[in-house]
């Protein structure tokens, strides 16, 4: 028996799941090997990835990211795993990759994470080995992003307000101050961009699950800054409305909107809440070193 391909766990992943039980996600990796894998020797079960993880966990695990992105299973909370209706309805015994990557809402997730990307990682035609290199890190970011979107729509809502201060001060912005969390007049901080405290930018945090921050949300905001500063930043984890966007346009402050999509992917590249686990070296002939030859 060979280890799985990360796809060929579509169906063990359903099959675990079919009774609709909300599952931890580590007991639902147990199920998958004992039900399905467990002709696999000690060897193969402790194999492990470069970066250190056991294989097989591993390729659930993914198998598990792309049926959560099919719709075929949710994340009812942190750490958990469930069936969906669309998942029950799979009542053929083969998924393939893809049938998964060409489902709806697979394709409107891709597409929202990675606007500008016009292939999904199987879909590379005649691809290098750089190429397969890159749409790897791709992918694994695309999900890391996820991760940390659906992390930042559960903290409490004050801690929300100080990842966001973290996040600026680390962009470079200056110092900040945390506001009273009562009688602050909408304003969760302060960004001091000089030593003095001479420019400010203001900041307002919503931390929302879907709801959109709509044009009353923004008219409040630059109601609430004070005279003594032009400038402020709006961020939230979920998307601004049209209305929302065209009144910080129209605005006579200067108003940045940050929704989720941006706020992970700035916090992705300034490493908050993210970090570093593996590093890979891709080594190449060094011609330098033969040319005394």
């Amino acid at each position: 028996m060979e280890i799985p391909k990360f796809h060929e766990t579509f169906i063990p992943i359903l099959k675990v799941l079919e009774n609709g039980k909300t599952l931890q996600a580590r007991d639902m990796y147990k199920k998958v090997i004992d039900q399905f894998y467990s002709g696999l020797t000690k060897e193969q079960l402790e194999e492990k990835t470069k970066s250190g993880d056991i294989l097989i966990i591993n390729r659930i695990a993914w198998g598990k990211s792309y049926l959560k992105k099919g719709g075929y299973i949710e994340f009812p909370k942190r750490g958990y795993v469930q069936i969906t209706e669309k998942g029950k309805n799979q009542s053929s015994t083969k998924l393939t990759l893809s049938q998964v990557e060409s489902s709806d809402s697979f394709l409107e997730f891709y597409n929202e994470e990675n606007p500008k990307h016009d292939s999904t990682p199987s879909q590379i035609s005649n691809a290098s080995p750089q190429d397969l290199i890159d749409e790897g890190f791709n992918s694994i970011d695309i999900q890391v992003k996820d991760e940390l979107l659906e992390k930042l729509k559960t903290i409490d809502p004050f801690y929300f307000e100080k990842v966001i201060l973290i996040l600026l001060k680390k962009m470079g912005y200056g110092d900040f101050v945390e506001t009273s969390k009562t009688g602050d007049g909408g304003i969760d901080g302060i960004i001091n961009e000089d030593k003095l405290g001479l420019d400010k930018i203001y900041i307002q945090a919503k931390r929302y699950g879907e709801n959109k921050v709509r044009e009353k949300d923004i008219r409040n905001f630059i109601g609430a800054m004070s005279g003594d500063t032009q400038k402020g930043v709006f961020v939230t984890t979920s998307t601004f409305d049209t209305g929302a966007i065209k009144k910080a346009n129209d605005a006579h402050h200067t108003i940045i909107l940050i929704d989720g999509i941006k706020l992970v992917d700035l916090m992705h590249q300034y490493n908050v809440g993210v970090q570093v686990k593996t590093v890979y070296e891709v080594k190449e002939l060094d011609n330098d070193f033969f040319d005394g030859e």
